[in-house]
């Protein structure tokens, strides 16, 4: 037996009868179109119609910089570092009864560094850390020298800081050689104190002749030049010695 269900009669709000009623279905809301004679016409996308592409030719490489590697400086001349000139420097100071003032009129600090680095690892292999003090030494022995001759010379001298550094730096070799030897001589010995004392006098005499033939007003001072020359290169020999 089938169950019957009660269903609630349907109401509709104008009383009216829904088979006499029709709803006539409404489509979604659209936007009105403008029509083609518009005066705000749409965005074209067409490709050709787009603004005229540029016909000129790119270059791709610098008329003023260079163009290949091979036509770009060595990295050690940008640096400021030409090893030709720091091998004559330094072989003008091998001779010093004859030494050759017109290498060293182009001063560098380069030289000195390396013969200050090179005094540093002489020393160590003695048993010796003194890098700070051979570093801290030079810059006192550099301007202590440069006040001195323009004491001396007066108006008349010339001498530069950064000249009187380079002097001093490549003056150095003797001290460096003496490190060198040093390390073969016994400690203490008399030969030891008479080594020290030929190559501090050879750095002294190098110095002497490089800072009056650099300078104006300062060979009438040659001993006292010669004096200050003597007390900078025996204060480094002394680090050697004990």
């Amino acid at each position: 037996m089938a169950k019957e269900f009660s269903v609630p009669p349907v109401i509709f709000p104008s009383g009216g009868n829904p088979s006499t009623t029709t709803r006539v279905p409404t489509a979604p809301f659209q936007p009105n179109r403008p029509a083609a004679s518009s005066a705000i016409p749409f965005m074209s996308f067409d490709i050709g119609t787009s603004a005229p592409a540029y016909t000129g030719s790119i270059s791709t490489s610098s008329s003023s910089g260079p163009t290949s590697f091979e036509d770009e400086e060595p990295l050690l001349d940008e640096l400021g570092i030409h090893p030709d000139q720091i091998w004559k420097k330094t072989r003008s100071i091998l001779n010093p009864f004859r030494v050759n003032p017109n290498v060293h009129k182009d001063s560098d600090l380069s030289g000195p560094i390396v013969l200050y680095l090179a005094f540093g690892l002489f020393q160590l292999l003695a048993g010796k850390l003194q890098f700070g003090v051979i570093l801290g030494w030079i810059v006192v022995s550099s301007i202590f020298l440069y006040v001195v001759f323009n004491m001396l010379a007066g108006r008349s001298g010339n001498l530069d800081l950064h000249t009187c550094t380079s002097v001093v730096g490549y003056c150095m070799l003797p001290v460096v050689m003496l490190a060198a030897v040093s390390l073969f001589l016994p400690q203490g010995a008399v030969v030891r104190f008479a080594v020290a004392g030929f190559f501090v006098l050879w750095a002294m005499r190098v110095s002497t002749n490089l800072m009056v033939s650099l300078a104006d007003g300062g060979e009438e001072h040659r001993g006292l030049i010669a004096y200050a020359c003597f007390l900078i290169y025996c204060l480094f020999s002394l680090l050697v010695i004990f």
